[in-house]
């Protein structure tokens, strides 16, 4: 029995028949819908050389320029995508380490770092750190002011993802790893949070996600990163409809290689996991392990 049986009940002939045409009628609806909206752009000039040529078209005088800057910019993207992502991992694990560690005479001070930089929103705290620190003789790049407003706030969402996967653990490991001499830092640290990164994984590597996402806010302080440049590039092409689309469809080739990443983190986790004394494997192995003494458990029956 599938797992799926659980949740519903198996569809018939009847319902699989439904589903066909259902599928067939959304499918036809959508392609109509393509259709109406593509005769409606070609109307408009939208799909003309003119429009696409510089994205498309190698012969076209403005295609090598242009991709050119657009390849700059997504490299400043990826640039700060890379050390926010490093800077908000380890923010982010200082904090869930402060917060559960934390004493209770000090911990309302770690709580509410915590829940001020969740509650601001991260266009307002980019912003903030690129005009508060300057007046505060904090003289830093943008890329750098940039890398700061998005570990501040990503950050403190990593440090509740783990926080999260802390608690979840069974109270049985902190316990056998003190049993065997850990101090409370090296049971947290060797035994607790390893196990609290594997679990909240998929959770992790979405946040990641979200950072690479969040560096196209960049453009509010002026920093070239993949869609300023975009912006940029409209003004002299005037094509915003056609440069958005392109830059669109290379933050879903980033993320969906992310996404894939997570997967295949995943799986490989899943494979350790199987392969502990407490997993799967274990289980099967200590289901054949036969009775060393039957004669003495029959004695005491």
């Amino acid at each position: 029995m599938s797992s799926s049986s659980f949740l519903y009940d198996a569809l018939g002939p009847r319902g699989n028949r439904r589903v066909r045409w259902y599928s067939a009628a959304f499918a036809a609806v959508a392609l109509g819908v393509l259709y109406l909206i593509g005769q409606k752009l070609a109307v408009e000039g939208q799909l003309s050389e003119e429009k696409w040529g510089p994205l498309v078209n190698p012969s076209n005088p403005n295609f090598g320029p242009l991709w050119t800057f657009l390849a700059g910019g997504l490299v400043n993207t990826l640039i700060v995508a890379a050390l926010a992502i490093v800077c908000a991992l380890l923010f982010g694990t200082a904090m869930a380490l402060a917060r559960v560690t934390s004493r209770p005479w000090y911990r309302w001070f770690v709580v509410s770092v915590i829940e001020v930089l969740r509650g601001i929103p991260v266009v307002l705290l980019i912003f903030f750190v690129a005009r508060v620190l300057p007046e505060v003789g904090i003289g830093l790049s943008t890329m750098t002011f940039l890398v700061i407003g998005l570990t501040l706030y990503n950050g403190v969402v990593i440090a509740e993802i783990l926080r999260g996967g802390l608690q979840a653990l069974p109270r049985g490991q902190k316990e056998a790893a003190q049993s065997l001499g850990l101090s409370s830092w090296n049971t947290l640290r060797l035994v607790l949070l390893p196990q609290a990164f594997r679990m909240m994984l998929p959770a992790l590597i979405g946040q990641l996600i979200v950072v690479v996402k969040e560096t196209s806010l960049g453009f509010i302080i002026s920093y070239e990163e993949l869609l300023r440049r975009g912006q940029i590039a409209i003004q002299s092409l005037s094509n915003p409809l056609q440069l958005f689309f392109i830059i669109a469809v290379i933050y879903i080739i980033i993320n969906l290689g992310l996404t894939l990443l997570t997967r295949k983190l995943e799986r490989g986790a899943g494979k350790k996991t199987a392969k502990t004394p407490g997993g799967r494997q274990g289980a099967k192995a200590r289901r054949r392990v036969p009775d060393p003494i039957p004669e003495a458990r029959a004695l005491q029956l």
